[in-house]
């Protein structure tokens, strides 16, 4: 007589997550239910054909080595099930198999397995939590404190005035077209466009309505033609892809005579970044001067070395430009025609600059520490400068010092609360987590675990603090609270489909991957609070139009899911992760890692070229501070996650930006 059972869903049962280097028939015939016939309860069924039942109230990880011939490694984990049985036996039997006694290694080695390990622990399935191995925070407190600034003082504010004077002569003695031109690019290089803005508006203008040139050596230079297009289309100014026809050859091709200019190539690089869709030229651009500048540049040395070698590694428009200012300073400090005032006016404005940071990484520190919140949630990340970093790589003008703290608020949220779903809550509690942050109601939390109910109740705080901030500082006619609490709960609900797809096993396509990606990646979260912060005079159906992912927001928010999966691939599928876009589409098309990834990033590369269009060129509903913040956040994702997970490891080149960007000013005499 067989024992009774009961039959669960796919969720709680036992799923092979990951195969590596097998295929699924091989996989099948070494660890198909039906081939452990020895066992007690083989009768048990589920709802996946792959699914083996095995366990009584326990959970344990079986990690296995098939034999030589198939050569493939699997690691299962086993969910708790609860067999309801007449026959003690079973649990008998259940337990020797917990206990790895003589009868499973039999059992194991007449189904070809070897060199396996058990281990286990009996104890409840709610007790039981995934770990993601995070790292201990290595910005402490007091060091954070410590930090100071000399350049903050009004003599320095005077000095920088004098300089900011004498620069304007610049302006007046730029008098040809590329002098003009490369003054500009300049200036905004150094991180000084701010103040220079009036003097730069009106040269643009200049240069825009300047009649075409008579000067054929000119026209066929492709550095001052490739300049030219990006200075003006950069600054919002129309400007056609065929100003680069003159450079193609009779089969449309870039002309081959113009591998050598590389200056010209550097900048033809560069200014196809700035392509909309359907512009075939710059495709072509991209590519033409991508590879001639990887083939030459073992021939190249000095400077014109090392900008190219920047540029291949990340393009100057995806880049954060307030974190490419202290290597463009040094860069030109080195040139030949450096201009002194502007190198000391430069190195002066960044250390001015760096003097607020200081001061806004001293008060949110302050108040992270009187949360202290990590003393309760040891199971998540605790990034508060990271978090910080992030918010200068939106806006870091010092008059942007009060969004800066909410939004590093924001993102510390965004972390812990992404990893009770990636690491921590069981399906149930995340369901019970959700519904309770779509109510907003603190009473529909009293069954979660304390560290769940602790997290919530910093959600519920944070985000009404900043609401009540935000209506008393920014907008007291807009529902500031409705639109926060609809962000989260939106980003909350995609969280928990993603954990739903983790704890079934089941792999979505791409297009309905991304779908949800575009709420869970946070991109909402960060664009409803930075509209709230950053913009004047808006209304509540403005707001609104973000939470319907206005096309800004969601191609941005498409670029912050697929780098951090391009980031933190090898680290989730070593932890058995949700699935990821690279993974999704590899299954779906049957294709290799390595085309699974280029893929993605020809995505990335169509999702810019959307950017480009909403930022440079159509006319938008909304205003440019909210548009340029935007942008700017998928420039930061791909300054965190171009070396890897630069949330999860923090001593690398996220290290290196803290103590460029924060801590180490440049030294002047």
């Amino acid at each position: 007589m067989s024992p009774k059972t009961t039959h669960y869903t796919p969720q709680l049962a036992v799923r092979y997550l990951h195969a590596l280097r097998t295929d699924e028939n091989e996989r099948s015939r070494l660890f198909k239910p039906q081939g452990f016939r020895s066992w007690p309860f083989n009768t048990l069924s589920t709802d996946h054909p792959n699914d083996v039942i095995v366990s009584h109230a326990t959970i344990f990880r079986l990690r296995l080595t098939a034999n030589k011939k198939s050569r493939s490694s699997l690691a299962i984990p086993f969910c708790k099930l609860i067999l309801s049985t007449q026959k003690p036996s079973v649990f008998i039997q259940t337990h020797k198999v917990i206990a790895m006694d003589d009868s499973v290694n039999q059992l194991l080695a007449e189904h070809q397995v070897v060199n396996y390990q058990l281990k286990s622990e009996a104890f409840d399935v709610i007790k039981q939590r995934r770990s993601a191995n995070y790292k201990p925070n290595i910005w402490k407190y007091d060091f954070l404190q410590s930090l100071r600034s000399k350049y903050d003082g009004d003599e320095y504010k005077r000095r920088a005035e004098k300089l900011r004077e004498k620069g304007k002569d610049l302006f007046v003695e730029a008098v040809e077209e590329l002098a003009k031109l490369e003054l500009i690019d300049m200036i905004r290089k150094l991180g000084l466009a701010d103040l220079f803005a009036e003097e730069m508006q009106k040269t643009l203008q200049a240069v825009a309505s300047s009649k075409k040139r008579k000067n054929s050596e000119e026209e066929e230079d492709l550095y001052i033609t490739a300049l030219r297009f990006r200075i003006l289309r950069l600054h919002d100014y129309e400007v056609s892809q065929d100003v680069f026809n003159s450079f193609l050859d009779d089969k449309g091709k870039f002309s081959k005579s113009k591998s050598t200019e590389i200056k010209g190539l550097l900048e033809l690089f560069e200014a196809s970044y700035l392509a909309f869709e359907g512009e075939s030229i710059l495709d072509d651009a991209k590519t033409f001067a991508t590879e001639t500048l990887r083939n030459i540049y073992s021939t190249l040395d000095g400077n014109l070395a090392k900008e190219v070698a920047h540029a291949l590694e990340l393009s100057t428009h995806w880049r954060v430009q307030w974190f490419d200012v202290k290597w463009r300073i040094t860069m030109y400090e080195n040139n030949k025609n450096t201009d002194e005032t502007l190198l000391e006016l430069a190195k002066l404005n960044f250390n001015t600059v760096q003097a607020t940071l200081q001061k806004d990484l001293s008060d949110i520190s302050r108040w992270w520490k009187n949360l202290a919140l990590m003393e309760h949630l040891d199971f998540t990340r605790d990034r508060l400068a990271e978090s910080f970093l992030c918010a200068v790589g939106l806006a870091y003008e010092p008059r942007y010092s009060c969004f800066r703290k909410r939004l590093t608020k924001i993102t510390t949220m965004i972390l812990i609360i992404d990893d009770v779903y990636d690491v921590y809550g069981s399906l149930e509690e995340l369901e019970q987590f959700t519904k309770a942050v779509d109510s907003w109601d603190t009473s529909k939390i009293q069954q979660l675990p304390e560290s769940m109910k602790i997290c919530f109740q910093a959600l519920y705080d944070i985000t009404n603090e900043i609401a009540y901030d935000i209506q008393e500082h920014n907008h007291p006619d807009v529902q500031a609270l409705l639109h926060l609490r609809k962000a989260w709960a939106g980003f909350c609900k995609a969280l928990f489909v993603e954990s739903k797809w983790y704890n079934e096993g089941y792999f979505p396509s791409l297009q309905e991957y991304l779908s949800n990606a575009l709420i869970s990646s946070g991109g909402t979260v960060i664009s409803v609070h930075s509209m709230l912060s950053v913009e004047h005079n808006i209304a509540d159906d403005m707001v609104n139009l973000l939470g319907k992912n206005h096309d800004l927001v969601h191609n941005v928010s498409i670029i912050i899911r697929l780098c951090n999966d391009l980031g933190t691939s090898a680290a989730e599928k070593e932890r058995g992760d949700a699935p990821s876009s690279i993974l999704c589409y590899m299954r779906e098309v049957d294709v290799s890692e390595e085309e699974g990834q280029e893929h993605i990033k020809d995505t990335i590369t169509g999702a810019w070229k959307k950017i480009n269009s909403q930022c440079l060129s159509s006319p938008s509903p909304l205003q440019q501070s909210f548009v340029k913040v935007t942008a700017n956040v998928a420039r930061m994702v791909h300054c965190l996650y171009q070396f890897g997970d630069g949330f999860g490891i923090q001593d690398r080149e996220t290290r290196r930006h803290i103590l460029s960007l924060l801590i180490e000013p440049f030294k002047l005499d």
